[in-house]
């Protein structure tokens, strides 16, 4: 295995021959370097893309300044190289390494990947395999470093069951700590056995580490767990193959949000994301069906203005970033966001400083907000409709009158904003070439309506993703939409709207959204499908560049699976998922119920207004009680739910 010094000198070679080599070298304003020798243990974190996106992920920033927190432990970061880099890495014998140290990913004792979206799958067995550590988690010993890996794509952990030795579900900034010490236990336990005549195997030790990483609330082992299939080719169930193993693996949260770190990392070169953000709160009471965000984050929990604010300025002084972002998945719904941006507008009262609130409802109060940070404000104004029909906002649970939507973009443009981006979604279930036209009616309205206050000048941006039905939602029973009908909407869609220079129209390839729900809607079978499109060149699957679209059809032939079993398939009331052991706590009969009402047109309200009984309270009671306080955001355990006399008939449930 080389040395850093080894590798720093081979990086010397080829450094000046990639596009980017600011991506490689490490050494950014705030990037942490601890001692190699005197840490117990040493994590490395990956995000699996490069750089320019990596370096901004939030999630990747909270573990690392958890873990180098810690005095016994350091925590390091990788990310993903791009071709030309990858390409002359292999050709000079150079493994993965981290920024801090330039040690290769395989001398660490834990790697933990984020896995923010599906399509890093292939580059996360393209990483392992450019580290030198082994692809499949059986053919590890006790010398490779343990596999972990979070984010909200492993809520269905299942398609990469094959190569992830654990699964941190939920949150992760207590676990990484249970997780680091259960190593740090298991070192100094085969440190004693070393001494006995009959010591563990390699391969036995890695066994004996497992299980005791599965002991730990939230730790899902896959090997320690078994699907077996029905005659039509669905799960019949998934259980644990030795004692002691949970059934159901229930996802980790922390009943008070930590300090949110504020030393971000300056990049040595321009990325997506050159900002500070802070988390104003977790989670959403929204209850927007298709948002799997939404449901698997509850319950809300919010930090205090004070806390946002110092965080604010704190991180702002020691990056020099231009722009902050508050973050959370509505940021209008957090219970004191007026108090919260007259803060930030005095703290940062004449200083060049452009602050953006994310994820603002369609009403006015989003506008007046924005207008309050009006020495602040970005040149653009973002809102997501995501159905521009009533019908259809009904389906989804995000009704919003036409009437609002066009009086909240007049306010935008009256206000000096130029630009507004609308985000849609096409392909809900039972939509209709009529719902596809209303997106089209609709745009044309906002922007009537807004040459009638600003005048020519006005722009929209149309974005018009595909819907996927995402596992843990009240419409992972429903099928996606078929290649050929979301073609039929794109066409409509840039047939009308094109023909406007005002209008800027963006799409999702079908060919994208069909590898998002096959990788999504997956079961273990889709882990050898993933492996064999890797080894057919299968990598970046989310870019244009390098991606091998061909590469996954004769991955699905090859181990005879059909790719519309996973996509164009109704799922059965009675079925049994391939996530089924794995819960966010949101009771499945609950998002069953959520889904009749769907289809029936119905809406439900907020739920900080009337308790659902999604299943939250009572799963987290004990630790609610534990930490009572103004942080929790849902309504008293006491609170009566409504009543939906719906009984979902669930085999073995």
């Amino acid at each position: 295995m080389l040395t850093p010094e080894q590798v720093e000198s081979k990086l010397d070679r080829i450094l000046l021959k990639v596009q980017k080599p600011g991506r490689y070298v490490g050494g950014e304003l705030n990037s942490i370097r601890k001692d190699w020798d005197k840490a117990q243990t040493r994590v490395a974190f990956v995000f699996p893309d490069i750089y320019d996106i990596g370096v901004s992920n939030v999630g990747l920033k909270i573990l690392y300044d958890q873990v180098n927190q810690r005095e016994d432990a350091l925590a390091e970061r990788a990310y993903a190289p791009w071709l030309d880099m990858e390409e002359l890495m292999r050709e000079h014998g150079i493994p993965l390494y981290t920024l801090e140290s330039k040690h290769p990913l395989a001398c660490f004792d834990l790697i933990g990947f984020t896995l923010p979206y599906e399509t890093l799958y292939t580059n996360t067995l393209n990483i392992l395999n450019l580290s030198g550590i082994p692809v499949r988690s059986t053919e590890r010993d006790e010398s490779h470093p343990i596999i972990i890996a979070g984010g909200h794509s492993t809520t269905n952990p299942e398609p990469m069951h094959a190569f992830i030795d654990a699964f941190a579900i939920g949150e992760g900034e207590e676990v990484i700590h249970d997780i680091i010490d259960a190593i740090q236990a298991f070192k100094e336990k085969r440190k004693d056995e070393r001494s006995d005549l009959f010591p563990l195997s390699s391969f036995d030790a890695r066994i004996a580490l497992l299980r005791s990483l599965a002991a730990i609330s939230g730790v899902y082992v896959p090997r320690f767990y078994e699907t077996t299939y029905m005659d039509d080719g669905t799960v019949a169930y998934t259980e644990p193959i030795i004692p002691d193993m949970p059934k159901t693996v229930n996802k980790r949260i922390v009943a008070k949000l930590p300090p949110p770190p504020t030393k971000f990392i300056v990049p040595n070169i321009e990325v997506v994301h050159n900002r500070v953000s802070v988390e104003i709160m977790r989670g959403c009471t929204r209850g927007c069906r298709f948002c799997q965000a939404g449901m698997i984050t509850r319950p809300v929990r919010e930090r205090s203005v004070q806390e946002v604010v110092d965080a604010a300025d704190a991180a702002v002084r020691a990056s020099g970033f231009e722009e902050l972002a508050l973050m959370s998945l509505s940021s209008s719904d957090y219970t004191y966001i007026n108090d919260l941006v007259d803060a930030i507008s005095k703290r940062f009262e004449g200083r060049k400083l452009t602050v953006s609130l994310p994820s603002l409802r369609i009403e006015s109060v989003s506008v007046d907000l924005m207008e309050k940070l009006k020495q602040h404000r970005s040149g653009g104004f973002t809102l997501a409709p995501e159905a521009a029909s009533e019908r259809m906002r009904r389906i989804i649970n995000k009704f919003i009158s036409d009437e609002d939507i066009i009086n909240t973009t007049r306010e935008i443009y009256s206000r000096g904003w130029t630009t507004v981006k609308l985000y849609f979604m096409i392909g809900h279930p039972s939509e209709t070439l009529e719902d596809v036209q209303a997106i089209v009616d609709l745009c044309r309205r906002v922007i009537e309506e807004g040459r009638k206050v600003a005048g020519w000048k006005v722009k929209l941006h149309a974005g018009v993703s595909t819907f996927v039905p995402k596992p843990q939602t009240p419409f992972q029973w429903v099928a996606c939409d078929t290649k050929d009908s979301v073609l039929e909407k794109q066409a409509l869609l840039k047939r009308q709207l094109l023909k406007d220079k005002s209008i800027k129209l963006s799409w999702t390839k079908p060919e994208d959204t069909l590898l998002e729900a096959w990788l999504s809607r997956g079961d273990r079978r889709m882990s050898e499908v993933i492996y064999s499109a890797w080894k057919n060149g299968a990598k970046f699957d989310a870019w244009d560049e390098g991606k091998k679209q061909e590469a996954w059809l004769p991955a699905f032939e090859e181990h005879g699976l059909d790719p519309a079993f996973y996509t164009h398939r109704q799922r059965r009331t009675d079925e049994v998922f391939p996530w089924e052991h794995i819960t966010a706590a949101v009771r499945k009969n609950f998002l069953f119920q959520d889904f009749r009402m769907s289809l029936e047109g119905q809406i439900r309200v907020d739920c900080r207004l009337n308790c659902f009984a999604c299943g939250i309270l009572p799963t987290f009671a004990n630790l609610r009680r534990e930490n009572p306080g103004e942080g929790w955001k849902c309504p008293d355990v006491k609170t009566p739910a409504r009543k939906i006399d719906i009984e979902l008939p669930v085999v073995g449930d």
